[in-house]
């Protein structure tokens, strides 16, 4: 766990002291007098100006810090700015740069969970709707770690892929459900995830969760999978009754809603047997990301230790 303050201390501040020193040896202040202006001694001015100090290029290669550095340094060498003013045009590039900008992008990076949410709590504040955000977010990834994980699944992924799924609390359309964006592959013995998970990232698997989620507010995840007789095998011995329903797309949302509430409850393990260009697909639905993707993954040992 890092504050983004971290990142300014450790990132920021060393690289635009290195920028504002070189600008101010470069208009022929002495490295005293460089000194004095920065706050710091003049061996360290020495290493500044001689590149001993490590630049991070993600803020010195940044328009909005090469104009502020450009500025204060004018205004050193001219004596027209004092380092309250110089202070307060380094906060502004920080605060612009904490704000989806390049302090977030490493916070992000060294703080994994914040992936793609990270201003929304350091600059924003925490919020109830975010911290949904951000939890299913972080089971998807979870999910998919699972799955990139398990040998056994390999088999199971159909040729138009797998995907993992799981959607906010009160889910209305796909945009609500998150999910890997062009879907988990198998290659090479292995299974590829090509990016993290976004909301919007699935249509097929997000009106299933969808339609599930519906009929019981409990069930919001699920992934697909290749229909597989020894899978639906290993449900069945684990006291799951699989649910079959018609492969076509038309209406299928309102169709499964149709079939869970005839049969009561939403099934763990549904599938169809494919039709003419759609491939037989099983779903296997849960709680979260997590739960259904570890479901599907006994489920798939139990049915590759049968065979």
């Amino acid at each position: 766990m890092r504050l983004p303050s971290e990142i300014v201390v450790d990132r920021f501040l060393p690289t635009a002291r290195a920028m504002l020193a070189r600008e101010l040896a470069d208009r022929g202040l002495t490295q005293q007098e460089i000194a004095d202006h920065l706050g710091v001694t003049q061996a360290a001015v020495s290493k500044y100006v001689g590149g001993e100090v490590t630049v991070e290029e993600r803020f010195s290669e940044e328009p909005r810090m090469q104009s502020a550095v450009e500025r204060i340094a004018t205004g050193f060498a001219e004596g027209s700015m004092d380092a309250y003013e110089a202070l307060g045009e380094l906060l502004a590039v920080i605060r612009a740069f904490e704000d989806r900008g390049p302090i977030c992008a490493i916070h992000e990076e060294q703080v994994p969970a914040l992936e793609g949410l990270g201003c929304d709590l350091c600059v924003r504040g925490y919020d109830e709707s975010i911290a949904d955000e951000r939890a299913v977010l972080s089971a998807g990834r979870k999910a998919t770690r699972l799955l990139a994980d398990e040998s056994a699944m390999v088999a199971f992924v159909p040729n138009v892929g797998t995907n993992v799924g799981m959607a906010l609390p009160d889910a209305e359309d796909e945009l609500d459900v998150a999910a890997v964006p062009g879907r988990v592959h198998a290659m090479r013995g292995r299974i590829d995830v090509p990016a993290n998970p976004e909301f919007g990232g699935s249509q097929h698997v997000a009106r299933t969760i969808l339609a599930a989620n519906s009929v019981d507010s409990a069930v919001r995840a699920g992934l697909n999978l290749a229909t597989d007789e020894g899978f639906l095998a290993a449900a069945r011995d684990r006291g799951i009754d699989p649910l079959a329903f018609d492969a076509g797309y038309d209406d299928r949302r309102e169709r499964l809603e149709s079939a869970f509430r005839e049969r009561g409850t939403v099934p763990q393990v549904i599938y169809h047997r494919g039709a003419f260009g759609i491939e037989p697909i099983t779903y296997v639905l849960g709680t979260d990301a997590v739960a259904a993707t570890r479901l599907a993954i006994e489920l798939a040992t139990d049915a590759r230790d049968e065979s």
